[in-house]
């Protein structure tokens, strides 16, 4: 299943092309960021954001949204994510950080009163499982150690 998808979102035939970055109104992207990809390439928040695909949305601002991780490893599991596609890495070197970190930070707040965790996985071995950059807001209840230092080896 190939074509030209705008960062995840569709391009209908003969219609404007939906993708990230605020495009929920319908608005065309700019051609420089259609790019020809594949099912594996598919991305379901850029589907989140342009509204082709159901979330929880709790924050969502020109360019952070928030919404609920259908995970439920930990009461509150909410993804912090920008509109624009991009790789964690483009995230973490550009001046967007600061604005998901701000937003990220103020959902916690309100939803983890005693308590969450920001995350960030970045790559395979840090289990990292969707392309787009995200912030996880973890919380709801006692997160424990960071990670078991017995399991390095």
């Amino acid at each position: 299943m190939g074509g030209l998808l705008d960062c995840g979102g569709v391009a209908a035939p003969g219609g404007p092309r939906v993708g990230c970055g605020g495009a929920r109104s319908g608005a065309a992207w700019p051609a420089w960021k259609v790019l020809p990809i594949t099912f594996e390439r598919y991305c379901i928040f850029c589907r989140i954001i342009a509204g082709q695909a159901p979330a929880d949305v709790l924050h969502d601002s020109e360019r952070v949204i928030v919404f609920r991780n259908q995970l439920r490893w930990v009461p509150v599991m909410l993804l912090a994510v920008p509109k624009e596609h991009m790789t964690q890495a483009q995230l973490w070197e550009s001046d967007l950080l600061a604005e998901v970190g701000r937003v990220a930070s103020e959902v916690g707040r309100e939803h983890c009163p005693n308590g969450y965790r920001l995350v960030s996985n970045a790559g395979w071995e840090a289990k990292q499982s969707q392309e787009h950059a995200h912030i996880h807001v973890l919380g709801g209840t006692f997160l424990g150690d960071y990670v078991n230092p017995g399991n390095w080896w």
